[in-house]
């Protein structure tokens, strides 16, 4: 048979075939690369696209900074939870020359985030993955509160701005608490440890190799605490139980428990700062921290107002501060001062803004609060490091003297005084007894072990009826009361540098961050830390370009990371 040839149209149609499928290929490929590229760059931080796009849409759409603070959580909550959320791209800080070393913990840079961002502990971990070392949520009340009728946040765009008055709006302690709870027993989960209590515990006592409140390795979560409006202020006892109820409540999920007492927006809060008030709170909060149920206790700071400024307010927080034990201070929150107290002269406002600046109550903050918070910073760094110095000194001249004292007293005391001490060294001894006879533990193969490893009073061998030789010799003392406290292990005393009331206490710095020449600058100060707040929410979304520049800026530079070390290393 001989084939016919084919027709033209068949060849046409074969043509059009695999122009179309090359075609197909082409445009699929464009697309799949689009998404890819897309996805990555969408997810990056330093994309543009937050700055320029993500923060004028939701402007234009909410009139109200605080729908538009409320529609931004939900929209990085929602990314989040399909894995598209912004983060930090790579790891830009694996060079390690930010790496500074804070409250026992190791921590990636010197940037963090301040409370207001995430009051409900609604989005901990998206914020986390935007890049800084430290977040803080809250702040958060024992019981749920409405706080301040609204409208009640007032932005200032002309001067990057923002008036809040939320008044501590909270969903309570117990809710927050059964987020963070939930929050770690998925992580357990994920870890393989359980979702139940006891994976839970397991996380919480560092079996995972992370913080038990970030759960992020170098980086750490802090939780801020406060009362509620309708606890009278002047009910210290009521005032420190709020406290101390969130800490009971929280601690356990908490790095670091940060107690709020200058929010400006809760009638009477700004007056626990004096020195009675603030101790006995701050050690009631301690006090509570340390019984947290986990292996790590958190550490406990306090975030004091930028308004309490004066020689007598500031000297009165630092003794706070030390008396109290906590493990540092949080210097700045948001200003109530106007006019040419806070904007410098020749300040150009709009006549609405002009407006809202002096007309709406409420915290002011902003870039012009910058110069205060440096300030304010070298101030307390010098307050407190001199107290602390002095603290040293005293404990370690007391020490030295104590010790002499007791090398000395039984030759320097006279026949009467040394038969009181006789009589209240019995005492002690006949105390000591009944407590240890109260505290019998049962019989079993880990108490007999545990047993064996402790000291054991040695008997003169003519006190001694078991003993081999019974033979007694001048130089073997009689058995009275100082043999048993002489052959009792010596005490080692704690260096007195080590307490947590001496250490050098910690500083965040809180108030006008913007740059990271502005970072560098509060740490040059005195700061350990620089934390950020109204760069983010002044453009209405928490999804604004938390970029490099502002963790690390020029800070990467040869001088200034030269000028960084040199202030870590003060």
């Amino acid at each position: 048979l001989i084939a016919r040839p084919a027709s033209t149209s068949s060849v046409l149609s074969e043509t059009r075939s695999f122009g179309t499928r090359t075609t197909n290929l082409v445009l699929g490929t464009v697309i799949g690369l689009s998404l890819v590229f897309g996805y990555y760059y969408l997810t990056d931080t330093r994309a543009g696209i937050h700055q320029w796009v993500a923060v004028p849409s939701l402007r234009w759409i909410y009139d109200d900074a605080e729908d538009a603070h409320v529609a931004g959580i939900k929209a990085l909550k929602g990314l989040y939870k399909f894995g598209i959320h912004p983060r930090e791209r790579g790891d830009p800080d694996q060079a390690g020359d930010l790496e500074i070393k804070i409250l026992g913990h190791t921590l990636r840079n010197p940037i963090g985030t301040s409370a207001g961002i995430d009051k409900h502990a609604e989005i901990p971990t998206a914020l986390l993955a935007l890049g800084p070392s430290i977040i803080e949520i809250g702040g958060i009340t024992p019981q749920a509160q409405y706080g301040n009728p609204k409208p009640r946040v007032f932005r200032l765009p002309s001067q990057n701005g923002l008036i809040n008055r939320y008044g501590l709006n909270s969903e309570g302690a117990d809710d927050m608490a059964m987020r963070l709870r939930q929050r770690v027993r998925e992580y357990a989960f994920s870890m393989g440890y359980g979702i139940d209590e006891i994976g839970e515990q397991r996380v919480l006592n560092g079996e995972a190799g992370v913080p038990p409140g970030s759960l992020v390795k170098g980086k750490l979560m802090a939780v801020q605490v406060a009362k509620n409006q309708s606890t009278p202020d002047d009910d210290i006892e009521a005032v420190k139980q709020d406290y101390v109820y969130c800490v009971e409540k929280l601690a356990k999920y908490a790095d670091i428990v940060v107690v709020n007492v200058s929010s400006p927006n809760t009638p009477g809060l700004r007056g626990l700062q004096k020195v009675e008030p603030l101790t006995n709170i701050l050690k009631g909060v301690v006090s509570a921290a340390q019984r947290t149920d986990r292996k790590s206790k958190p550490a406990v700071m306090c975030k004091v107002s930028p308004d309490e400024d004066s020689e007598e307010q500031v000297m009165g927080i630092c003794t706070a501060l030390m008396e109290s034990g906590v493990d540092g201070v949080i210097v700045g929150n948001t200003t109530t001062k106007r006019g040419l107290d806070l904007l410098p002269a020749g300040s150009s406002l709009s006549s609405r803004e002009a407006n809202v600046l002096l007309e709406e109550q409420g915290g002011y903050s902003g870039p012009q609060l910058f110069q205060r918070t440096v300030n304010l910073v070298k101030r307390y760094r010098s307050l407190l490091d001199e107290s602390s110095n002095m603290s040293v000194e005293q404990g370690l001249a007391a020490s030295s003297l104590s010790a002499n004292s007791r090398t000395s007293s039984a030759s320097t005391k006279p026949p009467s005084e040394s038969t009181a001490s006789q009589a209240t060294l019995t005492d002690r001894i006949e105390a000591t007894v009944r407590r240890d006879m109260a505290n019998l533990k049962e019989s079993t193969k880990e108490a007999e072990s545990d047993s064996k490893s402790q000291p054991l009073i040695r008997l003169p061998a003519r006190n001694n009826p078991f003993a081999s030789d019974t033979a007694t010799s001048e130089d073997t003392p009689p058995l009275s009361l100082s043999t048993h406290v002489d052959q009792l292990p010596p005490v080692e005393d704690k260096p007195v540098a080590e307490s947590s009331a001496l250490a050098r206490k910690v500083i965040f710095a809180s108030g006008g961050i913007t740059t990271g020449h502005e970072a560098l600058e509060v740490l040059n100060a005195g700061a350990d830390l620089a934390m950020v707040y109204t760069v983010l929410v002044v453009s209405n979304a928490v999804t604004s370009k938390l970029s490099r520049y502002l963790l690390t800026g020029t800070l990467t530079s040869m001088a200034e990371s030269e000028q960084l070390v040199a202030s870590k290393a003060r």
